[in-house]
């Protein structure tokens, strides 16, 4: 592993600054409060099951860092996993969301859009073996609030309580994730599925994209959106309007680089939140505004990992369908971050 962080470019860890370290640090050590609060596994598990989870966060954090993974920080993959198993849901019929930690099972195991996925759910048994009352629906979301914390993000209150389902019988419809080779009609209809606002959509998207990259084995696309991929900020927007996109030439998916190095990359999906002129408004104000950012991308990300957890009005028909496309399915929520 030595040899590996040796021969790694100074430059790829000149983004973790001594004060961004220091924060890191002094979150993972120096807990803010006790959370000893019961945890549903169904009947019994609440009634006599309970959860530390200040110890289940400083363990999260402890193996978060990992020279030998993508950018070295797993945190970016856990954010993708907890967006994922929440943005299946649909606020019509009430099915989908965070709740029942479906991605288990297949077929949503299996959909192309969580590719890569199983890599973060199998680094997170280990959290799971040792802290065995808390369900995986709750540990996958609270996975991300501490990745999102230690990687310089918003620090989100947690809420327990989710139940994991006994099986793939519960797995929402497969295709509700949203497809980043597709436009703006497409991205507002996946995310007014889940009850989201375009400037909500805007904060997801530009916080979901500030971290990792994709994979050419994964999503078909290829390489990181910002030259910080493991730190939570507003830099995608600063990437989206200060750099000359042009497309890419290649014999892979359509997607977008930077003209001056070819190394940053943005999806068509990307596009439209510099191209709608909508979307435009808010990308400009987040660009602008590093401290809105934060504070509307936490409550956003804590709406999205809700979903399908907190009581609703009673449930109708899902009117929403997966739109169809010649590429294979892929998320415009953070695709392939770090996984």
């Amino acid at each position: 592993m030595w040899r590996r962080f040796v021969a790694k470019p100074a430059g790829q860890f000149a983004q973790r600054s001594l004060l961004h370290n220091t924060q890191r640090y002094s979150r993972r050590f120096s807990m803010r409060q006790s959370y000893t609060t019961p945890v549903s596994l169904g009947f019994l598990g609440w009634l006599f099951g309970s959860t530390d989870y200040s110890a289940v966060k400083k363990d999260i954090a402890d193996i978060m860092d990992d020279y030998d993974w993508d950018d070295g920080s797993w945190g970016p993959v856990l954010v993708r996993l907890a967006w994922h198993a929440s943005g299946t849901y649909c606020k019509d019929s009430k099915t989908g969301g965070s709740n029942g930690a479906t991605m288990r099972f297949k077929p949503e195991s299996a959909d192309g859009a969580n590719a890569g996925l199983h890599l973060a759910r199998a680094r997170l048994e280990q959290i799971k073996e040792k802290h065995p009352n808390l369900s995986y629906a709750d540990l996958w979301v609270l996975a991300s609030y501490v990745a999102i914390e230690e990687m310089g993000g918003p620090v989100i209150e947690f809420k327990g309580g989710r139940t994991d389902a006994a099986d793939g019988s519960a797995c929402p419809a497969v295709g509700r994730l949203p497809d980043a080779a597709q436009g703006a009609d497409h991205v507002r209809d996946v995310f007014y599925r889940m009850g989201f606002s375009d400037q909500e959509i805007v904060v997801l998207v530009g916080g979901g994209h500030a971290i990792g990259r994709c994979h050419t084995d994964r999503s078909g696309f290829d390489g990181p959106w910002t030259r910080a991929p493991t730190t939570i900020s507003n830099e995608y927007f600063a990437r989206l309007f200060e750099e000359e996109w042009v497309e890419k030439k290649w014999s892979g998916p359509r997607q977008f680089v930077d003209k001056a190095t070819g190394k940053l990359m943005m999806l068509p999906a990307d596009m439209v939140m510099m191209t709608d002129p909508e979307f435009r408004k808010y990308s400009k104000m987040y660009k602008d505004d590093a401290e809105r950012f934060q504070t509307d991308f936490a409550a956003a990300f804590k709406k999205l990992t809700e979903l399908g957890f907190r009581q609703f009005p009673k449930a109708t028909t899902c009117p929403w369908k997966a739109a169809t496309s010649a590429a294979a399915p892929t998320s415009a929520g953070p695709v392939e971050a770090s996984g």
